[in-house]
């Protein structure tokens, strides 16, 4: 039976929320162990197309549980490994969307950052605090940050810890688009709909270029993207997409 997280099924779109809210959604280590099983279980169901992520209305995840670290050596963390499940969310192929109302700081806004796009709410807040308690971030925070909002801006708010409201966030091209928080759960899923009704190879092989744009040169960049646009003639949905703009009709993607 699930402790921390809800799944709710909506057609093709699942809705998976973090329900630790009187710890402010902490993200302990049994927490993102279900977490990423949720998610990769969401993954591996054939009748999900799209992913939403959220929380509570006054946080999505406030951070890491600080409880689990403060007496901690390095050897005890390095053995702990709690970074592994994080790496296991790259590995989610299907669009992922983070719903964000309230705080997303820390952690919170690592787990943001590591999915596919981020719809806040206006009571949203980003930071990364962790140089306030002698450390910094250690599941991605330096790295997402620096790729969304560049260098400078990403060492100020890291060496700041500062948080930033959700339209500073949306200004720096930390989060998609930025709505009254009561709606922000249901933007989130009809933009996952949406997603939901394009074709889910072409869908997943444009993630996977998209991702493999920040990891490589321009070069590669493009002759992997070119050998996935010839991979998807191989798809039925690339014939029936085809045929139907033909036929000046809807087409029916049955992701084969």
């Amino acid at each position: 039976m699930s402790t921390y997280i809800q799944r709710e099924d909506r057609g093709a779109v699942s809705v998976v929320r973090i329900c630790r809210e009187k710890q402010l959604n902490a993200l302990n280590l049994a927490l993102m162990d279900e977490l990423v099983a949720t998610l990769e279980a969401c993954d591996a169901d054939d009748s999900i197309r799209a992913i939403v992520l959220t929380g509570g209305e006054k946080a999505f995840a406030a951070g890491a549980d600080i409880a689990e670290m403060a007496d901690q050596t390095a050897i005890g963390m390095k053995k702990l490994g709690q970074f592994r499940v994080w790496d296991r969310i790259r590995g989610i192929t299907k669009p992922l969307i983070a719903a964000v109302t309230g705080y997303a700081l820390g952690g919170g806004c690592e787990l943001a950052m590591t999915c596919d796009l981020i719809i806040a709410g206006q009571s949203a807040r980003f930071g990364q605090p962790e140089v306030k308690l002698g450390v910094m971030p250690g599941a991605g925070g330096t790295q997402w940050l620096t790729r969304a909002v560049g260098k400078a801006r990403a060492l100020e708010l890291l060496w700041t810890g500062d948080p930033v409201t959700a339209d500073e966030a949306y200004r720096l091209g930390l989060v998609n688009r930025v709505v009254p928080d009561a709606r922000c759960l249901e933007e989130a899923v009809a933009l996952a709909q949406r997603i939901a009704e394009r074709p889910p190879v072409a869908v997943q092989m444009i993630k996977e270029a998209v991702y493999q744009a920040l990891d490589t040169t321009l070069q590669d960049g493009m002759e992997a993207e070119r050998n996935l646009f010839y991979l998807l003639f191989a798809t039925e949905d690339q014939r029936e997409g085809m045929r139907a703009f033909m036929e000046k009709r809807p087409p029916e993607f049955k992701g084969r």
